[in-house]
């Protein structure tokens, strides 16, 4: 875990060695179930501390202290694990929910934070536009994470009606992305957000790829239209 440990000194994290062991221990359970669950690409999987581990801690440029120190998330498409789970070994006081439908994929998340000893860690199998209507999920989270690929408008309903007004919703994308976003602008306002900042990032020495962060606030609450039922979001982009 050596590219995870100056990866993550050169964003300002410093990891001790238990924080270190427990990416190890996550890398290795990745590797054990990857090939039953079909977690991530071979090539990513040989790629991880890079493409998963140090993607996913880039989440932390966005966030004030804080947040850091004690925020309230909800990751949806959680999938293996990121950015929830890497932000969590950094952060340990961060309280995660891990939202994702697929079965298997949720049974491996369940099973790695009992491995890995995580505590205040939840996670939900299911649609995220069925949890979003929760009363105990609806808007009560400080910021929101989304790793799936899925275009900006789409992200932004699934994501911005579990964010309380004055919380963030933090999309990784590639470094262009004005177009995509331009295209999602409409979705972001109906939903209650506006767009905070753009947040340029790069790790070039690690091996990482140019990419940006998009972060928007939540400015007012979430109409009961949204968000929409399961499959609209992403296939009729408001």
């Amino acid at each position: 875990m050596d590219l995870v440990l100056r990866g993550a000194s050169s964003i300002g994290i410093e990891l001790d060695s238990y924080q270190v062991e427990l990416f190890e221990r996550y890398y290795s359970f990745l590797r054990e179930r990857n090939s039953s669950v079909n977690l991530t690409s071979k090539n990513a999987l040989e790629l991880a501390e890079i493409r998963h581990f140090l993607d996913s801690l880039q989440v932390s440029l966005a966030l004030n202290p804080d947040m850091l120190d004690s925020g309230k998330f909800v990751d949806i498409g959680s999938g293996a694990g990121f950015p929830g789970l890497p932000m969590k070994i950094a952060f340990p006081g961060l309280r995660p929910t891990l939202i994702e439908s697929v079965g298997k994929k949720s049974q491996f998340l369940e099973e790695l934070v009992r491995k890995l000893e995580l505590e205040n860690v939840s996670v939900i199998t299911a649609r995220a536009e069925i949890m979003a209507r929760r009363d105990d999920l609806r808007e009560k989270f400080d910021f929101a994470v989304a790793r799936a690929v899925a275009n900006i408008a789409t992200l932004a309903e699934l994501t911005l009606p579990f964010c309380r007004i004055g919380g963030l919703v933090i999309i990784p994308k590639g470094p262009d992305i004005q177009q995509e976003l331009d295209e999602g602008m409409n979705a972001i306002y109906e939903v209650g957000g506006k767009v905070k900042r753009i947040i340029p990032t790069t790790m070039d020495r690690f091996g990482k790829r140019p990419s940006s962060l998009l972060v928007i606030e939540k400015i007012f609450g979430t109409s009961d239209l949204y968000p929409r039922r399961p499959g609209l979001p992403a296939k009729r982009p408001l």
